[in-house]
């Protein structure tokens, strides 16, 4: 058969199981990431399981999220995270080195390749013909304990390009049509793959930009295949040697497909308030902007900030705007400062950041009351820049930096600036940012150092009956930003699940954790999508500490799923989805049978308040049904090895 390059990747690190669609193997992981957001509670997992090195060839710990110390919370996260890399082997990037996907693309990633990260953008990756998978921090620390990750074998979704981009058009504008085309569940269940003569005029950036928001599309994670542009990239990062040519069979199999002529994309936004809500600009009225934000995992590369100079280069930010930009790495923003542009940024009365997350994740630079804000980020969820009741609109780096001196959402296809770089340019990166891997096991920490803010994470305790009220009615699309807040104030607690129970759901209803007390805990209703957004286990953790035992909705978030499964928190999806109507908000219910349901995955919820009965699904894979049994993952994964 004819195969996919996605397939051909997971076959030559298939440790056991069959690589066909639907069926759950396991593959051996080469890399894994972790950020400051997640890495705390990964680290406080990887130290239960009680192991004395990583089994990985590359595991990097990133401090890019919460780099604002406004108290102490930061600054003792950041510390217990290195001293847990020095105790496990694992290199440390400390705060000010860049953003974990930028850096990992232009230092660590290579065709080929599998990697694993606490970060639901990590299929960045992709970029690369890597297989990039975003997880819960718990399957990372599962990951670099024992070397392999679980995963069902997605279907392969073909995206074939055509021609090429015209002048103007970034990649972000390409990734925002197919979010239009498919929606921020279109692609649930798939490796997005592209493929055709296009895919020659996409740069590896540009071709990052596009893996990064297939996370937006629920994908298990995007790939393009690795031709001359790759090793063009990797000669420019100094890493030849890394350069593998990899691409799909001719006439390969896939079992979706889409063609897009490149020549037809046109400069767009995602309007309020998710990344689906494709618009092109012209057909946008004069809509006023109060700031703009450049930067992010998704649009913070060298030739993005090259363009955002030359846009910006002689002209004047509008006087109504506060315009940030945040380089994605340490290595970009050197260059930037040696070759002029970064002088071009300043003059024109732009604010520059630290390398970092910043604004993407909430992480200072709220806009105003009713604000509206264009930004080059990845997610305009309703809250997300901390400010419940602004406008947040998506763009590209070039609409966001002609935008930002018309002081309106503005087509940069009007606009002259220059956009061929130096193609032969060389980056040196520096090691300063880095505390490499300590081979020698007598030089590593014995113990790892905790502050007072960094609490033990709540246990799982094995599957049982469930006799609880409804504790919440949700709709559809509830976030990981809906479950657990991202913002400035409560990212400084990633490491206190007991202070963070406080602010459950609290974008949406402002007593859960009241009603969860006041029913020992309950069960939780909702529609489609439920958890989609960031992998953050806190999503699971909290509910998880509140007591909660399932959430019945019409359909879940791949990471979000397994988050819940790990944490021994029933998944269950309507069979009808008609039935979601016939639950409300406190009505008691019962389901018995658990272990029975759990084996043939046919579940039986009893309405005691409405007397009715309602039929869910729950398909578990034989490994999901013991870690239920079990009571979480990590009770399953201490001893675990492949036979």
């Amino acid at each position: 058969m004819k195969k996919s390059l996605a397939l051909k990747i997971l076959e030559n690190h298939l440790l056991k199981g069959e690589i066909k669609t639907g069926n759950e193997v396991c593959i051996k992981i080469d890399q894994t990431l972790t950020q400051d957001s997640t890495g705390t509670m990964a680290y406080l997992q990887l130290e239960a399981m009680d192991i004395e090195d990583v089994k990985t060839e590359k595991s990097i710990a990133y401090i890019d999220h919460n780099i604002l110390q406004a108290g102490f919370e930061n600054a003792d996260d950041h510390e217990f995270i290195k001293s847990a890399a020095n105790k496990y082997g694992i290199t440390f990037s400390k705060a000010g080195c860049g953003i974990c996907h930028q850096v990992q693309l232009e230092q660590f990633g290579k065709p080929g390749k599998t990697l694993l990260g606490s970060d639901s953008h990590t299929p960045t990756g992709g970029a690369l013909a890597q297989i990039a998978i975003g997880a819960g921090g718990l399957d990372v620390a599962v990951a670099m304990a024992r070397g392999f990750y679980f995963i069902k074998v997605p279907k392969i979704y073909r995206i074939n390009l055509k021609n090429e981009l015209k002048d103007s058009v970034n990649a972000k504008d390409l990734i925002l049509y197919i979010l239009g085309k498919l929606s921020v569940k279109g692609g649930t269940g798939f490796i997005m793959e592209y493929t055709g003569e296009g895919v020659k005029s996409l740069s590896v950036t540009d071709r990052a930009t596009i893996c990064n928001m297939g996370a937006e599309l629920g994908a298990t994670t995007s790939i393009f295949p690795s031709d001359e542009n790759t090793l063009k990239y990797l000669k420019s990062q100094n890493r030849e040697k890394d350069y593998v040519m990899l691409s799909a069979d001719d006439d390969a199999i896939y079992d979706e497909s889409m063609e897009i002529d490149l020549r037809d994309i046109k400069p767009a936004v995602a309007k309020p308030h998710f990344p689906d809500q494709y618009e092109i600009v012209e057909n946008l009225p004069k809509i006023k902007l109060d700031q703009v934000a450049i930067g992010s995992c998704t649009n913070s590369s060298y030739k993005d900030m090259m363009k955002v100079a030359s846009i910006l280069d002689g002209k004047k930010v509008h006087p109504d705007i506060s315009l940030v930009i945040s380089p994605g790495s340490a290595t970009i923003l050197e260059k930037l400062s040696e070759n002029g542009a970064l002088s071009k940024m300043i003059k024109a009365g732009a604010r520059i950041l630290e390398s970092g997350c910043g604004p993407c994740i909430g992480m200072g630079q709220a806009p105003k009351s009713k604000g509206v804000s264009l930004r080059s980020f990845n997610r305009n969820f309703k809250g997300r820049s901390g400010t419940m009741d602004a406008e947040i609109y998506l763009a590209s780096p070039e609409t966001c930096a002609v935008s930002a001196i018309k002081g309106y959402i503005a087509d940069p296809s009007n606009f002259s600036y220059e956009k061929n770089f130096d193609e032969n340019i060389i980056f040196n990166h520096t090691k300063a940012y880095f505390i490499e891997r300590e081979e020698d096991l007598s030089k590593r920490y014995k113990k790892t150092v905790k502050g007072p803010n960094i609490k033990p994470f709540p246990k799982a305790k094995p599957i049982s009956n469930i006799d609880k009220k409804i504790i919440y009615k949700a709709g559809d699309g509830i976030t990981t930003d809906d479950i657990c807040p991202s913002n400035a104030k409560l990212l400084p607690f990633r490491s206190n699940i007991e202070y963070l129970s406080n602010f459950a759901f609290s974008t949406k209803i402002s007593d859960f954790k009241k009603r969860a007390i006041e029913n020992d805990g309950g069960v939780i209703v909702a529609g489609e999508n439920y958890g989609q957004g960031s992998s953050r286990e806190h999503a699971a953790l909290i509910p998880l500490y509140l007591g909660v035992k399932a959430v019945l909705a019409k359909s879940f978030a791949r990471i979000h799923r397994s988050n819940l499964i790990n944490n021994a928190i029933l998944p269950l999806e309507f069979v009808d989805f008609n039935d979601y109507e016939k639950l409300g908000e406190f009505d008691n219910i019962k389901i018995s049978n658990v272990e029975y349901s759990i084996e043939s995955g046919n579940f039986i919820i009893e309405n005691i308040d409405k007397n009715i009965s309602i039929n869910l699904k729950g398909v578990f894979s034989d490994r999901e049904k013991e870690i239920l049994r079990e009571g979480g993952y990590l009770n399953y994964a201490k001893n675990l090895e492949l036979e």
